[in-house]
This record gives C-alpha cells, structure tokens and sequence, in this order.
C-alpha cells in the first residue's frame, strides 16, 4: 500500500474498545483513512475472513487485525510497531523502536490482568459464574499489580523528563496513546482504587491529560467512532470488584 492512497482496513469487533482500540487510538492520531469493517453492514463475515489461512498460512489467532495493501497484520503489538514506524509514531533509531515495543508489550500485560479480574478462571465461562474467585483476583490487582505496573510507567516517564513529557524521546509515540487508554480503562474498571492511588503517579496522569487534548484525538473522542466502555470489554465495570 503506498502511504496516503487506499485506507487500511481494521478487523475488530463492532461494540467493543478492546485491544482494536490501542490501534484505533494510532491511526486517529495519524489522521490516516482507516475502515473499521465490521462495524459496516455485512462487516462480520469480512472480519471471520481475515482470520481465514490463505495459501500462505498468514491467519492472525483473533483480531485485532490490520490489512495495509497485501499485508494482513496480527496481534496489538505487532500492528503498533508498524504504524509507528510507518507514521512518525515511533523513533527512527532501532533502539527507540524496540524500547516502543517493549514497553508495549508491557502495557499489553497488564491488560490482560486486567480482563482476567472479570474472567481469573474460563474466559469461555460467564462473569457470574467466577465472580468468588473475580473478586479474589481483583483486590490482588488493585492492591499490588495496579501500583507496580502503573508505577513503573510512571518512572520510565520520570527518567525521560529531561526529554519533554513523553515516555520515549522527545516526541508522542504510540506507547503514548496506549498509556493514555490504560488510564481511562483502568479509571472506568476501578474509579475508587485510581482517584485513591493517581496522586502517586503524577507523571502518568500529566501524559494522560496531554493525550486527550491532542486536537485528533479529542475530536476521535467526541466522534461516534469511540465506542463507550462497556461490561463486553476489556476494561468493566463491576463495583463489588472496585471494594
């Protein structure tokens, strides 16, 4: 795909932020023409194509996945490092790069804490039927696993001071813009646990605030693209978890 021609093409499910939103985030932020499919009519069978193997073998496990010209892209992470590359998300350095990578792939740990506090036992089971052991894994995660992960991006951010107000160099990155939805997910899933600890992270909430005010992302926000949180996703809201 030549840069600013066709638009790419997201796979992602239709009434969820999820994990397609860290990649929503980036290509609003880019202002580049994506097409969210399947939230289109007739999108779905489009998005269970994508996960179809071809003749190559190229099938993604589970979406998110990103279609730019011929190439179909997979996992969250994966998709980010493209972009970022692609679009001045990233540095241009191979050290920046693969420190983007890392810390997304740190940010994409705790987001899977985070759903398996609503799901710490079958994710083929429903929330009802765990919430015993749901509010044992959860006052875990708000008591230890929230301050250390949330804590250590706040040092990173802290580290990278002299060099402006982002977690690499001195530019927004999509590490940024990831960070930025954790803190959201994480306010909406846990409202009493983040407005008790936020005082700890200052750093972090500063970068947070920052995002949101980006013109592009503001405007994403008040847009019928963002999908609300919601008790489908990653991120619920359930207040005997938030105890």
């Amino acid at each position: 795909m030549a840069q600013g021609t066709d638009p790419y093409i997201l796979y992602y499910w239709p009434t969820i932020q999820g994990r397609g939103e860290f990649v929503r985030l980036a290509l609003e932020e880019a202002g580049v023409p994506y097409q969210d499919v399947a939230r289109l009519k007739s999108g779905m069978p489009q998005l269970e194509a994508a996960l179809d193997f071809d003749e190559e073998a190229l099938a993604a496990f589970a979406p998110p996945v990103l279609r730019a010209g011929d190439l179909l892209i997979g996992q969250t992470t994966n998709i980010l490092q493209f972009l970022g590359a692609r679009h001045g998300l990233a540095p241009r350095s191979e050290k920046g790069r693969l420190w983007c990578n890392q810390l997304q792939l740190t940010i994409a740990d705790i987001v899977a804490e985070a759903h398996d506090t609503h799901h710490p036992i079958s994710v083929g089971s429903y929330y009802e039927d765990q919430k015993k052991e749901a509010k044992a894994r959860a006052r875990d995660f708000r008591a230890t696993r929230i301050p250390k992960f949330l804590g250590y991006f706040e040092n990173v951010l802290k580290h990278n001071g002299a060099r402006g107000s982002f977690a690499v160099g001195s530019r927004l990155t999509y590490v940024d813009l990831s960070l930025f939805q954790l803190v959201e997910g994480l306010r909406y899933a846990f409202p009493n646990t983040m407005t008790a600890l936020e005082p700890q992270w200052p750093h972090l909430v500063a970068l947070a605030d920052a995002v949101r005010e980006r013109p592009n992302i503001a405007a994403y926000l008040q847009s019928k693209r963002r999908i609300a949180f919601n008790e489908d996703g990653i991120f619920r809201r359930y207040p005997e978890l938030d105890k």
